[in-house]
């Protein structure tokens, strides 16, 4: 199994950034996603998740109401877009899956991770 995070990148404060995930080697529409984050110095950190169809969402509450996770099943990607950026929103962003169709932010119950893109907003 394999994810590939992209669309990371340098922001200026109050920008937006769309992150894709593509995820191969499953069948991306029977599981659970979800991205994480990771700053500096910082424990990887719960940013979203999204259940297998994409009926039911879930975000920290440092995001919640700037970001938007989403899915498309036909093209085996998940989105995360991010709205109204911030300097603390600076990290490596990860996406992961799990093992099943429900949503979750424990970061131990994900078991599939892709690499890192690196997300930079400037004041």
């Amino acid at each position: 199994v394999q994810l590939q995070a992209s669309g990371g990148g340098l922001a200026q404060a109050g920008g937006s950034l769309r992150l894709s995930c593509v995820t191969s080697g499953r069948t991306f529409s029977a599981y659970a996603m979800g991205w994480f984050r990771q700053a500096p110095g910082k424990e990887r950190e719960f940013v979203a998740a999204i259940n297998w169809s994409g009926g039911s969402v879930n975000y920290a509450d440092s995001v919640k109401g700037r970001f938007t996770i989403s899915r498309n099943n036909a093209n085996n990607t998940v989105y995360l877009l991010m709205n109204s950026l911030k300097p603390e929103d600076t990290a490596a962003y990860y996406c992961a899956t799990t093992n099943g169709v429900t949503l979750t932010s424990k970061l131990d119950e994900y078991i599939y991770w892709g690499k890192g893109t690196l997300v930079t907003v400037s004041s």
